[in-house]
């Protein structure tokens, strides 16, 4: 999605995981000893372009599914690669 990794600060890179920065954007994915993917509960992110982001997720061999119209938005949905369901959402224009 063009979010760049960043280190994790020293005193808590120890516990796993990764993060993710893009200016204001900051996702941080963590670890669990008992994981299950989230198939159901989900983050949703507002994106710009969403044509052209599923066009670069397609490109790299993921896969994006469609759901019920939500008004007001244009939306995908698209697993990460540990299986969690990620929802991607554009407003319509007015």
């Amino acid at each position: 999605m063009g979010i760049p990794e960043v280190a994790k600060p020293p005193n808590l890179a120890k516990r796993g995981g990764c993060w993710f920065v893009r200016d204001a954007l900051k996702i941080h994915l963590g670890l669990e000893n008992e994981f299950r993917a989230a198939r159901k509960a989900h983050p949703a992110l507002l994106v710009e372009d969403l044509p052209a982001l599923k066009t670069r997720i397609e490109a790299a061999g993921y896969s994006v599914h469609a759901d019920e119209p939500l008004e007001g938005y244009d939306r995908i949905y698209v697993d990460d690669p540990f299986g969690n369901r990620i929802e991607l959402m554009e407003p319509l224009p007015d």
